[in-house]
């Protein structure tokens, strides 16, 4: 691997403006340049974590997420705001700020690509420890003192989350089913829960999330393709052995907006969401050719068992407890009866059921017949 470019801060006189040159390769002549913004730049001073707050078209919600950088109790940030295609005013917006605070620094991008845009700001960031924030959220005065905090005292944890809220805007519909996702989240307060949730869903909120930047850099930064990034970097991380933690305190509060990627990217949906956690299941736990049993034949249960079978996974059977759907069968897999399961015999257990409380009474049953969490079963979705 070549020799990374020294990180100038974003805005200061010399600044590499026109290449970034990330993991020894340059990037494309023909892409846009970045330019720092001449004016405000970062501070000389070294700061102990650097915020990376990407930008698209947020005008309306820029300002209040600028002014929560700002009066975080922990003064020794940089914040670096990556302007990615914005045809708003959200690059004047930042600009200003920028002029106020000699902590702020700007990186103006004609393309509108976030994955790009998270990469090139984090080979700005200068500080061991980069909070991801968004121009659409909230957070409070010490959420980076408490993370900050929280890593220091935690050597073994690459990334802490912390607890969210959240709260709908221009006219997003928050509903029961953000509030149910929430509540998920917030529910994952150990490292062992945020583990044994990676194949569910991420397990946290991207924008709530604290990392070491060199544990992320090491493993290539953030990587563009059919699924959702911040999904894909932290099963890589857990793949690679490192720890989550979270401060269970709600210090983000998390915006819902009609435009938000999550709701109108491709990228994020379910089946996208099935496609990532199978690469990583096939390259992990069911590495190696291990044989599994999917539990659950309803919705969630079939979907994963045809999508593996296709994938070359050996699924001997589904597992379900309604007796009409015991006997027949899903891509060439039989529907067992959950009587059917004993104790560990070598396969790992999917567990893929979506009803409240099932997946709980499932983990109870199979711990009953000796099962392991991680060993001998893991729950998806």
């Amino acid at each position: 691997m070549g020799a990374r470019q020294a990180r100038d801060p974003v805005g200061s006189a010399g600044a590499p403006a026109d290449r970034v040159q990330r993991r020894g390769r340059r990037l494309d002549p023909r892409r846009p340049p970045l330019r720092a913004v001449p004016s405000g730049g970062l501070s000389a001073s070294p700061p102990r974590v650097s915020v990376l707050l990407p930008v698209w078209n947020a005008a309306g919600t820029l300002p209040a997420a600028l002014a929560c950088v700002r009066a975080q109790t922990l003064a020794a940030l940089e914040a670096v705001v990556v302007a990615n295609g914005c045809s708003d005013g959200s690059t004047e917006i930042a600009r200003r700020a920028a002029e106020q605070d000699a902590r702020i620094g700007v990186i103006e991008r004609d393309e509108a690509d976030l994955v790009s845009a998270l990469n090139a700001g984090l080979d700005r960031c200068r500080a061991p420890l980069v909070a991801r924030f968004d121009a659409d959220d909230l957070m409070a005065p010490e959420r980076l003192a408490r993370q900050v905090a929280a890593l220091a005292a935690h050597p073994e944890w690459a990334a802490v989350t912390c607890g969210v809220d959240f709260a709908a805007v221009g006219g997003a519909e928050g509903g029961a089913g953000m509030a149910r996702h929430v509540a998920w989240l917030n529910g994952l307060d150990t490292p062992e829960a945020l583990r044994a949730a990676r194949f569910v869903d991420a397990p946290v909120a991207h924008p709530a999330v604290t990392f070491r930047a060199e544990v992320v850099r090491a493993l290539g930064g953030y990587r563009d393709g059919p699924f959702a990034e911040d999904h894909d970097l932290w099963l890589r991380l857990f793949e690679a052995g490192h720890g989550f933690g979270a401060v269970p305190e709600r210090l983000v509060t998390w915006r819902d907006r009609p435009a938000r990627l999550t709701r109108v990217d491709g990228r994020y949906r379910e089946r996208q969401r099935r496609g990532l956690t199978h690469r990583f299941l096939r390259s992990g736990p069911l590495a190696g050719g291990r044989r599994c049993l999917v539990w659950g034949a309803g919705r969630y249960g079939k979907r994963h068992a045809r999508e593996l079978i296709a994938a070359g996974v050996a699924v001997d059977a589904l597992v379900d407890i309604d007796p009409r759907k015991i006997g027949g069968a899903i891509a060439g897999a039989p529907v067992i009866s959950a009587d059917e399961v004993g104790p560990p015999d070598g396969r790992l257990i999917l567990v893929a059921v979506g009803g409240r409380g099932a997946r709980e009474l499932v983990t109870a049953r199979l711990e009953a017949l000796g099962h392991r969490q991680e060993r001998d079963f893991l729950a998806v979705q």
